[in-house]
């Protein structure tokens, strides 16, 4: 690649921001993907990427799809949206035209998201596919804003080739993010950084349905406590953030306050609250997918994957369920484990 890359930011929202804000900050051209009131609102007045220490306004090219971006083959995809949307942009973007050629075969692409999936399924379309581990907290509830609550650093990211590896391209990337307010590490397996950031994550979707209170904290534990015991079964190991970027802890990363703004709840806890769809089944039904091929029962995770789904079907909004609730429910699921589903019908009956 030339020196000059150009950082195209498939879904400018909370990652997706804070990325594209703190790149285009730093002197990187950068291109913000976005749709529907977001979208205008970046055109009409730029990106307002809240911080710690204070706003960055970033003023870029907004687009909506590919065919509104002009590729070269300096170009880098960095996809920042949810799993559950990925496969139709993945294909769009893929065949979009670099030159006599296309993005899927030309250019690489960035799975920056939770989960283990994006990354396989990036590799259908695309020749040149790099995982992203993220740890970055930032929310985005209102159009043209993201609020990235890092400090010192926005967040810190693991970067590998995907199925695993390195080259001169992942370094540079990380280069350029460590240069631009992130702490940055290259992996030659950073899937394994990313399992045990799905550990982590195991979480989010009982913040997202269930209202704190005695034995939340219990079900959490047990919601991890299942993916350890699946991923082990798997025979995939995970590493935690401590292990996957020790600098985190060095800087001494935490959150800070943002002026004028309040801490929400998890990304997931974000999509409720929004009204769209949630990313639990990428998350906890990805230790339901994993349970169930290798013979270990996930009953909270099953639960937290269910009433996350109808949280949405019903629109619910967040935190509609109190821990009483989801213990019933887990229990259900349970006796259904050793007694048969009809044991659970005969209950609900």
């Amino acid at each position: 690649m030339t020196a000059s890359v150009r950082y195209v930011v498939i879904g400018a929202g909370a990652i997706g921001g804070t990325l594209g804000g703190r790149l285009g900050q730093h002197g990187h051209e950068v291109v913000l993907v976005a749709r529907g009131a977001h979208a205008d609102r970046l055109r009409d007045r730029g990106l307002q990427l809240l911080t710690p220490d204070g706003p960055v306004e970033l003023h870029a090219p907004v687009a909506n799809s590919p065919a509104d971006v002009e590729l070269s083959a300096d170009d880098v995809l960095v996809l920042a949206v949810k799993v559950q949307d990925a496969a139709g942009l993945l294909a769009d973007w893929a065949a979009a035209p670099v030159g006599d050629s296309t993005a899927g075969l030309t250019l690489p692409v960035v799975c920056a998201q939770n989960g283990v999936e994006g990354e396989r399924l990036a590799l259908r379309w695309f020749r040149r596919v790099v995982g992203a581990c993220v740890f970055l907290p930032a929310s985005h509830l209102e159009p043209g804003v993201v609020v990235s609550e890092g400090t010192p650093v926005s967040g810190g990211l693991v970067l590998g080739r995907y199925p695993h590896g390195r080259d001169e391209l992942v370094e540079r990337i990380a280069a350029d993010l460590a240069a631009s307010g992130f702490a940055t590490a290259v992996s030659d397996d950073v899937m394994a950084a990313k399992r045990g950031k799905l550990l982590d994550n195991s979480g989010n979707a009982l913040d997202a349905v269930c209202r704190p209170g005695p034995g939340w904290e219990e079900l959490r534990a047990r919601a991890r406590a299942e993916g350890e015991a699946v991923l082990a079964a798997a025979g995939t190991p995970a590493l935690d953030r401590e292990q996957a970027l020790p600098q985190l802890a060095e800087l001494g990363f935490g959150t800070a306050p943002v002026a004028g703004t309040e801490r929400p709840g998890s990304s997931s806890w974000q999509s409720l609250h929004r009204g769209g769809s949630i990313e639990t089944d990428w998350l906890n039904g990805e230790v339901v997918h994993l349970g169930r091929r290798h013979g270990v029962p996930t009953p909270v995770n099953e639960v937290l994957q269910l009433l996350a789904a109808t949280s949405v079907r019903e629109g619910l909004g967040p935190r509609a369920f109190d821990v009483a609730d989801v213990g019933a429910h887990v229990g259900a699921h349970v006796r259904a484990h050793v007694e048969g589903p009809a044991a659970v019908g005969a209950e609900r009956a």
